[in-house]
Parts: structure tokens; sequence; C-alpha cells
């Protein structure tokens, strides 16, 4: 266990490597923070942190760098995450209140996490399988042919054709459309997958040919969708950190979906932050801070950055779980 002193002595050297990328000395320590002890005594701290391993020393006559063990005690032992400013908050909410789909709800959500942390923003569509219907359309495209549209209620939206064996007219549609809407709507997509199988049987035996069509691209839409999509933006941030060694690891990892989203994590119920450093990742010298986001207490994706472990913490976590509760609020509004 570490005395008081010794965590301020690790968050000081923490805070002033990341401000400055440089090595930090004792006497630069009692210089900057203007501790009521001499520089022998932060020196003999500093000694017991480095053989803890929570601080190195990169090489001969240099100062001292935080370790990936280091930044966790530093992360776990935060009292609290940097509040975001009156000002950052309202242009948070008026940039995202401003989107007219979901899918311009991500991309200004991946814009805004950019813009707050200079860091890589990873942001993952709602998933499917906690989704729920909210409507189906049927649209008429020709005689025999349908656009099928899935909108979820978490904004996602899902089309696809269906060619009809016979012509078919509007007021067919509308019947067909209303018995699948009254008995699929409010119910989870995975739920909804067994229950399509039993709508042929509402559906009049004159209409039931096309009917059959319709339910089958529906169900082959609930059944095969399960993919889940990420967007990333900022890799241009990655140049202006020390990645020399894990750069094409990490942007490796940035064109693979699969490890994105085990780098978000898996989604949870609870709000909760996630801060995942270095060998936590997976990538070297890299950290990632995510948060699930979602409405009416039901988590539906996750969000999050991605950068060098050599990070603001604070602050990236506070603008991460900012950004998460203001998406969670427009997708409870739309």
């Amino acid at each position: 266990m570490l005395d008081d002193r010794k965590l301020t002595v690790l968050r000081a050297i923490v805070e002033d490597y990341v401000s400055t990328t440089e090595p930090v000395g004792s006497k630069s320590l009692v210089d900057r923070h203007h501790f009521d002890v001499s520089p022998a005594t932060i020196r003999n701290d500093m000694a017991v942190l480095e053989e803890l391993g929570l601080i190195a020393q990169p090489h001969t006559s240099a100062g001292r760098i935080p370790t990936d063990k280091g930044y966790r005690l530093f992360v776990d032992r935060l009292s609290s995450v940097k509040p975001l400013s009156a000002a950052e908050r309202r242009a948070i909410e008026t940039f995202l209140a401003g989107a007219y789909n979901l899918d311009d709800v991500v991309m200004r959500t991946v814009r805004l996490l950019v813009q707050l942390t200079r860091q890589v923003a990873v942001v993952q569509y709602p998933s499917l399988t906690r989704s729920a219907i909210r409507h189906i359309e049927l649209v008429p495209l020709a005689p025999q042919k349908l656009l099928l549209v899935l909108i979820t209620d978490t904004g996602r939206v899902e089309q696809c054709t269906v060619d009809l064996p016979d012509p078919w007219d509007d007021a067919s549609v509308s019947h067909v459309r209303a018995v699948v809407n009254t008995c699929l709507g409010g119910h989870k997509l995975s739920d909804a997958a067994a229950m399509v199988t039993d709508l042929a049987e509402r559906i009049p035996a004159g209409e039931r040919t096309n009917a059959n069509a319709v339910l089958a691209v529906l169900l082959a839409s609930l059944v095969e969708r399960n993919e889940e999509k990420i967007v990333f933006g900022g890799a241009a941030n990655l140049a202006a950190h020390d990645f020399s060694k894990g750069l094409r690891e990490v942007l490796e990892a940035l064109e693979e979906q699969v490890v994105l989203m085990r780098l978000l994590g898996e989604t949870t119920e609870a709000a909760i932050l996630t801060v995942r450093i270095g060998a936590e990742t997976g990538l070297y010298g890299a950290s990632v801070v995510s948060a699930p986001y979602g409405a009416g207490g039901q988590a539906v994706a996750k969000l999050g950055v991605l950068g060098p472990t050599r990070m603001d913490y604070p602050g990236t976590m506070g603008a991460v779980r900012a950004v998460a509760r203001y998406v969670g609020q427009i997708l409870g509004e739309s």
C-alpha cells in the first residue's frame, strides 16, 4: 500500500509527463508542485514507485515516466473525472441536436469526440440484437416489387426489396403492413424472428402467396442482420503521439471491425465508464476509454476513444462520459 504522499508523487509524474512528454525528475517535481519536503525525500518516494513497477527510467540519467501499471493505479485512484465547461456542454448538445437521422448522429458523435479529445474516436451503431421493431413499412415500387423498410427503436433503418409472385394492389399491401406491425411492433428483433412464421395464418388465403414472399424477406432480415457496425475518425491524430513502436498494430486494429468491438468491450446495462490501458488492450502503448450509451436505462452500444497510454485520462474520461449521455438522450427523444 502506498501512503498519500507517494500517490501524490505518482499523480504529479503522470500529469507532468502527459503535459510535457519529457521524463520527470525529482527537482522539477518539487519546483512545479511545491511539495513540503526535500528533493531527496521525493527521490526516495520515486525509488519506491520504481521498485513497485509504477514508474520507469527510459535511459540512464533521465527522469522517470509512468508504466502501464502506474497509469492503471492513477486512473483507479481518480477521485473524479474532469468536468466539461458549460460552453462545452452547450456546444455538444447543440451539435448533436442538429442530427436528422441515426447515421448523422453517429458521424457527428465521431467528429465531436475527435475535437474534444484529439484522439481516435470509435462509435458503435446501436446493436440490432438489442433493438426492438418500431415500424415496418412496405412501399410499392412496381406491380410485383416492394421495398421493405425495417425501423428499430434505436433509429437503425434496414431496407431490402421484395419480388412478388403476383401483382398486388394497394389495399392488399396495406392489410399485410397492418398485420405485420400489429404482431411484431415493439418486439425485440431476436424475438420477432420466431414470430414471423405464424403471421401467414393471419393473412387471407388470396393474399398469402405474396405475403409469404414478404415474410420470407422479413425473416431473412431479422435473422441475418446481426452485423455490428462501427465508425471511427481522427486516425491522423496518431501521428502526433508516441506510437513509434505500436503504430502499425493500432492502424491495423482500426481496419478490423472485430478488433474494434473487442477494444470497446461488451455493452453493459449500466452506464459504466471503462478504461483499458496498454497490455489490457492487446496493443502496444495504446489505451481505450469507452462508455455505453442508450435510452431508458438500456445500453444499446458503446463509444469511446483510442489513444496513447500517455493521454489526459481525466479530460478524456469526462468527454466520453458526457458525449455518451447526450447521445442516449437524443436516441430517447427521437
